[in-house]
């Protein structure tokens, strides 16, 4: 489990063809991972990955072609957004996030909001029936608070220090994100369609 809030950014150094999908190398000189150890789960982007070898510069990891598949953001050279997994006596500063990404969504637009970010995005159909107003959305792995909701699109305040520190801030129309939606609406529908059956 994770937070979503993010504590460095990293870089994808290298992607290599792997039988069963690509095996990346993350720079990541500011996370922190003098403690390391290899097996722990690091959200990159919002995806929950296992290091398979970790040195306090960065770490390697496998993605499998499903992950690849319904997520974005692991070119070469991509900056990306890291978080290493919640330990039980960490605060919650943002809210639970699983780093199973939900799918993923489109910026329509970027407006400023004096030194705040005002950013629309489209979601996918699957994704978009668990985004409420107010509710906690991760994007890229960062927990943030829905402003409006609008058929398949919601908008979100991003202020300047998650603008900085987060690679949010380089964001414009079009670029792909990686979505996860707030769990416990997951739950209420799963709960509800055991409602309806009966």
């Amino acid at each position: 489990m994770f937070t979503g809030i993010v504590t460095a950014l990293g870089t994808i150094a290298s992607v290599k063809t792997t039988a069963g999908g690509v095996r990346l190398q993350v720079a990541a000189p500011g996370l922190g991972l003098a403690d390391g150890q290899v097996g722990e789960s690091i959200a990159v982007n919002g995806v929950c990955l296992t290091a398979i070898a970790i040195a306090a510069s960065g770490f390697d990891a496998d993605v499998s072609q499903e992950t690849l598949r319904c997520t974005a953001g692991f070119e070469p050279g991509a900056r990306v957004n890291l978080e290493r997994a919640l330990r039980l006596a960490d605060r919650l500063g943002g809210h639970l996030v699983s780093g199973h990404v939900d799918g993923v969504g489109t910026v329509v637009n970027v407006a400023p909001a004096g030194d705040n970010k005002i950013f629309v995005f489209d979601a996918p159909r699957e994704v978009a029936r668990y985004i409420a107003v107010k509710g906690s959305i991760a994007i890229n792995g960062v927990s943030l608070t829905v402003n409006e909701v609008i058929n398949m699109q919601f908008s979100v305040n991003i202020i300047p220090h998650t603008l900085a520190a987060t690679n949010l801030g380089a964001l414009a129309a079009g670029a792909r994100v990686n979505l996860e939606a707030d769990s416990v609406a997951r739950y209420v529908e799963r709960l509800n369609s055991f409602g309806a059956q009966s």
